[in-house]
């Protein structure tokens, strides 16, 4: 069962996504909080896996709480759930320690499947927010690797399908790997390049691997 903390200044919004996503046989609603500030002390008492996080609220912003929790409380994954496709915002909480950037507008089944995804320890990010993600991280001149990439034959197989925005269930699936071997070669391929998550590990894909 995956424990969640809703953090939304809406009441009524928040609590409708609370019933539906109760809904889910897998999820269990074990608190809400109307500020980043509410959701910081609730936090030990409840030890959730997942918490959904709103960016604009009263008191403590949802940027300000996903860094005091992530410091806290590494092993808790954030998933912002937010109106709010700001650059600015976007980045700010991915910085903040954020595994994941959706919508408000995001169906109830997609956010249940990103929930699922982000406690796993995946990416996840809407589809009108990847693109800014990637735009970011070419602003920010990510690490190259040398012209002569480190890269194995595998690994530069399996880094393409990140690139193509696979899981590693589904990258196993198209190499006929198991699911732990994707895994291994995922952070050694991360160690290699000098990245720290996958989406910029599918940027280093999309600039160096031509298909």
């Amino acid at each position: 069962m995956i424990r969640l903390l809703i953090v939304d200044d809406q009441p009524i919004f928040r609590q409708d996504l609370a019933t539906l996503l109760s809904l889910e046989a897998d999820l269990e609603v074990v608190g809400q909080a109307e500020n980043g500030q509410d959701a910081i002390a609730l936090v030990p008492s409840l030890q959730p896996d997942v918490i959904l996080m709103d960016v604009r609220m009263p008191i403590c912003d949802g940027v300000t709480a996903t860094a005091e929790i992530h410091q806290r409380y590494t092993w808790i994954r954030i998933l912002v759930l937010t109106t709010f496709d700001d650059d600015e915002y976007i980045e700010q909480c991915l910085k903040a320690g954020a595994l994941g950037y959706l919508l408000k507008d995001t169906p109830p089944a997609q956010i249940a499947i990103a929930i699922r995804s982000v406690y796993l320890g995946y990416s996840q990010l809407g589809p009108t927010i990847a693109p800014k993600v990637f735009a970011q991280l070419q602003r920010d001149d990510p690490p190259q690797a040398p012209s002569s990439h480190p890269l194995s034959k595998r690994e530069q197989e399996v880094v393409r399908l990140i690139g193509q925005g696979k899981n590693n269930q589904e990258i196993a699936r198209s190499l006929y790997l198991t699911e732990g071997t994707v895994r291994n070669y995922v952070t050694r391929i991360m160690m290699l390049l000098g990245v720290s998550n996958r989406v910029q590990a599918a940027l280093w894909a999309k600039q160096h691997l031509q298909d």
